[in-house]
Order: structure tokens, then C-alpha cells, then sequence
């Protein structure tokens, strides 16, 4: 088998540049080990970026996004003297993010590379990348009891932090950088009405909590837990207990329970690798960083890889330039670790940390008292949640 780009891993990132550059006459592979199924059954994140919106509107996906995700202004944030708006909006300048489940935009692309006849082979075993650094790599993979291979001019890793892209890379070309947070997220979905138009983060002297939303009767809710935790030592009776102690009392007076219908443990960590190429290969999203939940970066970080990646691609094949393909990595990696801080800075600030001293919590309190305080600490926040520009 042969194609222009060979792309591993069937999440939004692989599906939407395949999508993206199907639509432009660039052939494309792409292998996913799981099936369809398993992939639309894992659910993440849904707050969305405009400009990963622009992404799927170009890709001809963003019919039903723009027909039932929510636009949200602004967001709350609960803390010991009462509640607060941030007015995203304002303080960026006049933006704001779509809320849209991952799973539902994993839908609509796979919907549009079925209609566009796409190459895309789930249930792949044993891929292996072989020759980065050649100008004729190929990858190999086992389908059933054949050994498949696919001869290539790039390939594109968007395999996650497990797959076998970034592990691919030589040891001594690869850097590593990560950090392990004491806490994890167990989080909830229930069809229910959501308890906030808006997003709640709520800084408690138990731990974090956040009321999310997928639609208007579907709520995501999530609370800090220890990293010992499990999913099954939380019934939904005591998800939901807990959860209105965490909440101002006025809120968890209006919340509406009912049966998760998914409910697990997300450990928090930062981690990004670099560089984000090595020869032929280029990483694209969890395959190359992971930033905490808290400041809904991670699906998005992942649109600005495949944007920069797209439009390097594009320049490569219409035009003969190479130089966004040698500079994805500086250019990738600059936007990720902007990301990286303001998660981090959104992490640190909310949650509680078993282990900080007093001094750790006053300037937790004074960070959190700055910034409800600050029109200019406003807009850098709002500024960095709708998202930097491409």
C-alpha cells in the first residue's frame, strides 16, 4: 500500500487532518488499533476553541456543532467568600468557546470520512515505524494474520500518550518533561439538566469541583479525590453528596441528580515532549503533551498541532516550501507550553494540595483574591481560556 501521509491514531486529531487534507487532494491512511465503537465511547472534553470550530467548519464538519453547541461568554469560579463571573467576552476582546462533546465531534468526522470514502483501518495490530530519517519511511502493521505495510512521504504520530509514535523517537533525541499532580478527577455524566448555563470552578477546603455540561440535558460534573481512589468506591448517592458540599449552597439547592451514566478516575498530569518531529515522523497532540483538565487546553492544543501540521502540508505539496515542516516542532511547541503554564496556573490555584504548608495556601488564597480583583489579570485569564491565537 502506498499514500502521502500516513497518520496513526483515530481520535479527533488523526481523523481531522486526514479530513482536512483529503479535502485538498492529499492522500491519506490512517490506523487505529481499537474500533470505532471503543473510540466514540471514550468520553473527554467539550470545550472548544473558536478557532478548533474554524478547523471543523473548513473540514465541512461543523454543521452540527454550530446547530447544537452552546456558546458560552463566560465562566464562574466558587470560592470561600461567594461566586464570581469572569466575562470571557469582555476580557478577551470580544471571544468565547463552544461547548461540544469530544465524542460528538469525534462523531461528525468520522461520519465525514466514511462519506468521503476515507481510508481509515481500525483493529491494527503491532505498528511499527520504520526508517524516520530517510526520505522513504514506511510503517508496518498486522491486520488478522497479514503483515500489512504502507509506503509513505510523512507520518503523522496522533497515537496518544501510549502509542508508539513518540516511543519511536531515539532516546537520545527525545526530551521529556512531566510533572504528577497528588489528586485526580472523578467524573460523572448524567442525563440531567446542568445545574449552570455557564462552567462552575469551585475552589472548597475539601477539594476542587466543576459543573460542566455537554447539552442542555446532559451534565458533566467532576470532584477532586485522592490518587487512591477508585471509581468503584464512589456510588452516585455519595458523588452527589459530596458534590453539593463543595458547592455554594444556593447551587447545590438547584442541582438535579440522577444516574451516572459514566462515571471515572482521571489522574492529573503535565508532560510534553520535544521535539515534536524526528525525521519524517511528526507528533500531534496526547502523543507529545498532556496538560490537566482544569483550563479545558488538551483537545485544544491538540487543533493547533494539526492546524500548523495542515498548513505545512499544504505548503509542501501545492508549493514546494518546506519551511513550515521544519519549524512545526519550534512552532508546535511554543503555543504548547503557553498552554502548559496557564493549565498549571488554573491547577495550583484551585485545587487543594495535600502536602502545601500555610504559606502555600495564602499565596493560593492571594492568586485567586488577584485575580477576581484585576481587570488585567481578567483578560490574561480570559485571554488564555478562549485560546491564543494559531
Amino acid at each position: 500500500m502506498k499514500t502521502q501521509v500516513c497518520i496513526i491514531g483515530g481520535g479527533p486529531s488523526g481523523l481531522l487532518l486526514s479530513q482536512l487534507l483529503h479535502l485538498k487532494g492529499i492522500d491519506t491512511v490512517l490506523l487505529e488499533r481499537h474500533t470505532r465503537e471503543y473510540v466514540l465511547s471514550r468520553i473527554r472534553a467539550g470545550v472548544l476553541e473558536h478557532g478548533f470550530a474554524d478547523l471543523m467548519r473548513e473540514a465541512q464538519c461543523g454543521e452540527r456543532m454550530d446547530r447544537e453547541g452552546e456558546i458560552h461568554e463566560g465562566i464562574f469560579i466558587s470560592h470561600p467568600r461567594g461566586m464570581d463571573r469572569i466575562d470571557l467576552h469582555k476580557y478577551s476582546g470580544g471571544s468565547s468557546v463552544i461547548v461540544y462533546g469530544q465524542t460528538e465531534l469525534t462523531r461528525d468526522l468520522y461520519e465525514a470520512r466514511e462519506k468521503m470514502k476515507g481510508n481509515v483501518i481500525h483493529n491494527v495490530e503491532d505498528v511499527t515505524l520504520h526508517d524516520l530519517d530517510s526520505a522513504a519511511p514506511y510503517v508496518t502493521y498486522r491486520g488478522g494474520d497479514k503483515t500489512v505495510r504502507i509506503d509513505c512521504d510523512y507520518i503523522v504520530g496522533a497515537d496518544g500518550f501510549h502509542g508508539v509514535s513518540r516511543k519511536s523517537i531515539p532516546k537520545d533525541v527525545l526530551r521529556e518533561y512531566e510533572k504528577v499532580y497528588p489528586f485526580g478527577w472523578l467524573g460523572v455524566l448524567s442525563q440531567t439538566k446542568p445545574v449552570s448555563p455557564e462552567l462552575i470552578y469551585t475552589k472548597h477546603e475539601r477539594g476542587f469541583a466543576l459543573c460542566s455540561l455537554r447539552s442542555q440535558v446532559l451534565s458533566r460534573y467532576y470532584i477532586q479525590v485522592p490518587l487512591t481512589d477508585t471509581a468503584e468506591d464512589w456510588s452516585d448517592d455519595a458523588f452527589w453528596a459530596e458534590l453539593k458540599r463543595r458547592l455554594p449552597a444556593d447551587v447545590a439547592a438547584r442541582l438535579i441528580t440522577g444516574p451516572s451514566i459514566e462515571k471515572s478516575i482521571a489522574p492529573l498530569r503535565s508532560f510534553v515532549a520535544e521535539p515534536m518531529s524526528y525525521g519524517r515522523l511528526y507528533l500531534a497532540g496526547d502523543a507529545a503533551h498532556i496538560v490537566p483538565p482544569t483550563g479545558a487546553r488538551g483537545l485544544n492544543s491538540a487543533a493547533s498541532d494539526i492546524y500548523y501540521l495542515y498548513h505545512a502540508m499544504l505548503d509542501h505539496y501545492q508549493k514546494g516550501d518546506d519551511a513550515g515542516l521544519k519549524g512545526y516542532s519550534a512552532k508546535a511547541l511554543a503555543r504548547v507550553w503557553k498552554a502548559q503554564r496557564f493549565s498549571w496556573w488554573m491547577t495550583t490555584m484551585l485545587h487543594r494540595f495535600p502536602d502545601n504548608i500555610p504559606y502555600d495556601k495564602k499565596l493560593q488564597d492571594t492568586e485567586l483574591e488577584y485575580l477576581l480583583s484585576s481587570d488585567a489579570a481578567k483578560s490574561a485569564m480570559a485571554e488564555n481560556y478562549v485560546g491564543l491565537p494559531f
